[in-house]
């Protein structure tokens, strides 16, 4: 089976990073992840990241308690930029060049957000990881990635999570619950299936993204997700349940 995608856009949760760990940053998961990524480049597959906060903090949750919403969710932004910066270090602790940019201006750390630039720096094998959300209060970073997707004309984006694909009910609730092995973008938005936020389904849908979710848990994933392998959930095609 050859490669199925040439450029591919990765969305990490901030929670992927933790590991076992209630808080904060797993080394042993970030080395994990890393020694995936460099696997994906070494076939001569591109390779975007967007990472989101919620390890070290949730915007949302912070605005719940009482914070300015705008306020909380610049500080997220700021966090995201922190996993970006430990990103970036395990993988060019192996050997992947990697750059990271960020949407709000932090030159002594990263490279200000240039879409030509992001997309140079792809065409010559290195990693970017994009920090800062999208800049803007009020946007997740899902919605970020489905926007750096469309940018950087990546081939896909792979959601990669805590469970194998996107199923009809809880899993965890309903022992019966169907997993599908692909879902039409107007699905998920019908039924809240809560895939990505409305904003990033719309987008991908717009733009014609289609979008893999799998479980980042087990190794090798990212590689057999590239490689086409059925292992877990497309969004973008038709409806079907396993």
């Amino acid at each position: 089976m050859g490669i199925a995608y040439r450029r591919v856009l990765l969305k990490l949760s901030g929670e992927a990073l933790m590991g076992n760990l209630g808080y904060g940053i797993d080394p042993a998961v970030v080395q994990e992840i890393a020694q995936e990524v460099a696997e994906v480049i070494n076939s001569g597959v591109q390779i975007a990241i967007v990472v989101g906060g919620g390890n070290i903090f949730r915007g949302v949750k912070a605005a719940s308690a009482g914070m300015d919403r705008a306020t909380a969710d610049y500080i997220g932004m700021i966090a995201t930029v922190m996993n970006a910066m430990t990103l970036q270090d395990g993988l060019e602790q192996i050997g992947v060049p990697t750059r990271v940019q960020t949407a709000i201006a932090m030159q002594e750390v990263a490279e200000p957000y240039i879409r030509r630039r992001a997309i140079r720096h792809l065409e010559k094998g290195r990693v970017v990881i994009f920090g800062a959300g999208s800049g803007n209060p009020f946007f997740t970073t899902d919605t970020t990635a489905a926007l750096r997707a469309a940018e950087i004309n990546a081939d896909v984006i792979f959601k990669a999570t805590k469970v194998d694909g996107v199923y009809d009910s809880d899993p965890h609730v309903n022992p019966d619950a169907k997993r599908y092995q692909s879902l039409t973008y107007g699905h998920v938005l019908v039924n809240d299936l809560r895939v990505m936020d409305g904003t990033a389904i719309a987008l991908c849908r717009e733009n014609n993204i289609p979008i893999m979710v799998f479980d980042l848990g087990v190794r090798g994933n990212i590689h057999r997700a590239v490689m086409g392998e059925p292992v877990g959930t497309i969004v973008g095609g038709f409806c079907e349940v396993s």
